[in-house]
This record gives structure tokens, sequence and C-alpha cells, in this order.
């Protein structure tokens, strides 16, 4: 297989290494939209240049503002991005996840009132999926729909959502029966998180960023226009999301990887400890793990490319990235020694290497935990029988 870029994406590949160099502001390398990073008004101005220079929602229809590009042009973007530590587009959850799912199931009328303004930056989505003691098992979830004429009253609680303290819009699943299997009685909304009943109270991670938020609904009012899908029938919708979250993430965690692979050779170096034989093995281990979640990702892309639909690939990505990165971190901080012990201005690098294996602690959670991508592997990767 020939890995290399064709003629037409290297010179994507060329324009947008140059629209970074010439866009992005000074001091922004690093930051994330938020929270710890750019301001809201200032994430939303970096989305909306990104969506006028034609690179949000790359591989989506021209019809709902995309540019039609091939699913490569995409990987190609967000390896330039990262390994530029560009900020993402704030809108993360609408462009990977709500966007895909409303051009597949949504009505017309959903698609015109969300996806362009999902591009710009103006309308920020988050997830409203996970519960208490529903996590892993999205199915067991208690939050409630109840019909009440033109409209649902919805009440529960979510927890983990991104971005629910800045969001405009949320993806929401719901119980609408609970008289029938839990996979069924299942309902996709779309619901305006300014609606009266609508509390988000901030979760302050061990990092010290409130990353995460818990959700209460009560007695929250959601029209029924707001309905994805079919009434019931959200499971298959909420499945939709899911695939898509991890379709092509793997090209994003892959070269952020890099990224820190280097940021850790230059660490090593600095440090003197690039003559310990322990560490130079242990190094190219990262270096060789990464060399194979490169091509795990070309797999996935070329099934992505073949059907349309993101594969189960992207569960390996994720499992494998989530789990070398907490390696990588915790080899840092033994390279640090002692002074890994100091933290913030006191700290090597500002305390660069403490907040990230803080932070490492969570990938093996977030987005799926690394059980259950590990239960999705065995049934749908190698065919073994359901564990449950």
């Amino acid at each position: 297989m020939d890995f290399r870029d064709t003629p037409e994406e290297a010179a994507f590949r060329k324009e947008l290494r140059g629209w970074i160099e010439a866009h992005l502001p000074e001091g922004w390398r690093g930051r994330n939209p938020t929270p710890g990073g750019l301001e809201v008004d200032a994430a939303r101005e970096w989305s909306k240049r990104l969506h006028e220079a034609g690179y949000a929602g790359l591989t989506w229809p021209l019809e709902y503002g995309g540019q039609g590009a091939p699913y490569t042009y995409q990987a190609i973007f967000l390896e330039e991005m990262a390994r530029a530590e560009a900020p993402e587009h704030i809108g993360v959850i609408g462009l990977g996840m709500a966007g895909p799912t409303i051009m597949v199931h949504g009505t017309e009328e959903q698609k015109r009132a969300h996806l362009h303004k999902t591009l710009s930056g103006e309308e920020v989505w988050c997830q409203g999926f996970s519960e208490p003691g529903s996590g892993s098992d999205l199915a067991s979830l208690r939050t409630k729909a109840e019909d009440a004429g033109d409209h649902y009253i919805v009440n529960g609680q979510k927890v983990w959502s991104s971005y629910a303290h800045i969001a405009d819009m949320c993806i929401l699943v719901v119980r609408t029966d609970a008289s029938v299997p839990k996979h069924k009685g299942i309902t996709y909304l779309l619901v305006d998180m300014r609606s009266a009943g609508i509390d988000v109270r901030p979760l302050v991670q061990i990092t010290g960023d409130p990353e995460f938020n818990e959700i209460f609904f009560t007695d929250v009012a959601v029209p029924k226009s707001n309905v994805v899908g079919e009434v019931n029938e959200g499971w298959g919708v909420a499945m939709t999301t899911l695939l898509h979250e991890r379709g092509t993430l793997g090209f994003a965690l892959t070269a952020r990887l890099e990224v820190a692979v280097a940021k850790l050779i230059a660490l090593v170096k600095e440090r003197g400890a690039d003559a310990d034989p322990i560490v130079r093995d242990r190094v190219a281990q990262q270096w060789m793990e990464l060399q194979a979640l490169k091509l795990t990702n070309y797999r996935a892309l070329t099934t992505l490319m073949k059907t349309g639909i993101p594969g189960p690939e992207g569960s390996i990505a994720k499992l494998h990235w989530s789990e070398s990165n907490q390696r990588l971190t915790k080899l840092a901080l033994d390279v640090l020694g002692p002074h890994a012990q100091l933290d913030g201005d006191d700290g090597v690098w500002g305390g660069y290497w403490q907040h990230q294996q803080l932070r490492s602690r969570g990938n093996t959670i977030e987005a799926g935990t690394s059980e259950i991508l590990r239960n999705i592997i065995a049934e749908r990767v190698l065919g073994l029988p359901r564990s449950r």
C-alpha cells in the first residue's frame, strides 16, 4: 500500500499548513477552545475563520455547508491541526456527532435549523448520554420524557457532558417507554440548553479544570418536532452518533500522540536521560506503538472510504491511544525524577508533564471505557461471542 499523499492531497496539505501558519495568532498553540484555553468568544471567532476558509465540515455535503471532500482530506486536516497544536473547532461534538446524526436521521427542518450554524461555530453542542449508574451500559438510562401533547416533559440527570456550560444545544437520549426491553423505548431529542428547568453544574477534575458537567432536567419542555428519527427507536440513532464519534477521531489522536512523542524525546535529551538504555528502550516502545496506531488508522480510513460508515477500527485506535498516552506521560515523569514533584512555575516546563499525566487518567474512561472498547473489539473485530 502507498501511504503517500496523492498530488491533490499534497496540495491540500500544503495549502492548509500555510493557512494555519498565517492565521494562528501568537500564543494560541496548545490551547483548547475551553476550558483553560481560549475564551468562548475567541473560540467561536476561530471556528468562524475555519468555516469561512472551508475547513469546517470538510466531508459534509455541499448543500449543508460542507465541501463534499474525500475522507482523506478530513484525516489530513486533523493531522495538521494537531501537529500545529492549533485549537480545535469549538463545535467538536456538533461536527463529529450531532451534525452527522442529523444528516442521517433528521428532518429537513432540523437540517436547515442546525447544520450551517454548527459549522460556523454559532451553535455549540453538548452530549446528554451518560448518567450516574448508566455510562457504559447506556441502554439502562433513566432520564424520562413524558408525552404532553405537542411536546415532551423531560426529567432526569446526565453527567460527563463536555461543553454543556457553554452549549446552545444538546443531543439527548431519554426513556419514553419503560414497559419494553431497555434498548427499546428510547427516544433521541434535540434540546435547547436555554430551556427553563435546565441546570448545568461543572465538575472540577483532578487537573483543576471544570471540563465536564452534570446536567439536571426538571420539567423541561421539548417540542416533538425536536425528535430525531422515530419515537421509541432512538437506540439506533444513538449508535449512529457513537460510530461517528470514533470514525475519524483516530487521526486526531494519533497526531496528538506524535506531538507528545516528539516532546518526550526532547525532554529525554534535555534531561540527559538519552544515555540510559532502559529509558531509550521505553521511548522506542512508545515510537513503535505510534507507528502501529498510524497503520490501524489507515485501515479504518480505507473501510470508511469504501462504505461511508465508520467501522469498529475506531474503537481499536481510541483504546490503544488512551493507554499509550498514559504510559508516555508516566515515562516523562519518571525521566523528571524528583523534579516531577514540582508543579506550576516551579516545575520543569511549567508543570506541563504533571498536567498531562493527570489529564491522561481520563483517557481510558471518556468516549468509551477501555473495558467496553475491548468488548466491542472482541465481538465486532474478532467475532467472539457476546459477553453479556
